[in-house]
């Protein structure tokens, strides 16, 4: 029994070992791709930066999965990122995007885009005509709008009339 422990013990310990050897060695995190706006219209731009490739770094960006392309990122005024740009197509779908940059060296940072068809940083303004069974004095309708205003005018001058025939003491 003691000796299966050992071996056991034994095989675990080289496993670690062996996965600790095939571990990339970056040094620090990981790192990752930031996307700003993560969520984009078609035709709108995007800002990708990373610290993952050093200050002094630059990176090859690629956003083909959008339709975009190939970008590049540069050292940026931030401490130790580099930052890209890229737009959108216009013929792009809704969806969710992988869009990603390789370092030098091999190392790769990935992030997501997503594309919507309305943006939320937009004010959407309401069109049309608002039916809400009370009616109004300016319609859709010139028609409708003309024929009230007449009606209007006549009445104005038939009060009008009355109110002058009145006031001579001719009755009504």
């Amino acid at each position: 029994m003691r000796r299966t422990a050992r071996l056991v013990t034994g095989t675990a310990l080289a496993v670690a070992a062996a996965g600790l050897a095939a571990a990339p060695a970056y040094g620090g995190a990981t790192g990752s791709l930031e996307v700003y706006p993560s969520t984009v219209v078609p035709g709108g731009d995007v800002t990708v930066n990373t610290s993952a490739c050093g200050a002094d770094g630059t990176a090859a960006g690629d956003a083909s999965a959008v339709g975009a392309g190939s970008f590049t990122l540069a050292p940026s005024a931030h401490e130790e990122d580099v930052i890209g740009q890229f737009r959108v197509p216009p013929s792009a779908q809704p969806g969710t995007y992988e869009i990603v940059a390789k370092c030098p060296g091999g190392r790769q940072v990935t992030g997501d885009l997503m594309v919507t068809l309305t943006s939320t940083r937009e004010q959407i303004h309401p069109r049309g005509h608002v039916k809400t069974g009370v009616g109004g004095a300016l319609g859709p309708d010139p028609v409708q709008t003309a024929a009230g205003v007449a009606a209007l005018a006549v009445a104005a001058a038939g009060g009008t009339w009355l109110l002058h025939r009145r006031a001579r003491g001719d009755g009504i």
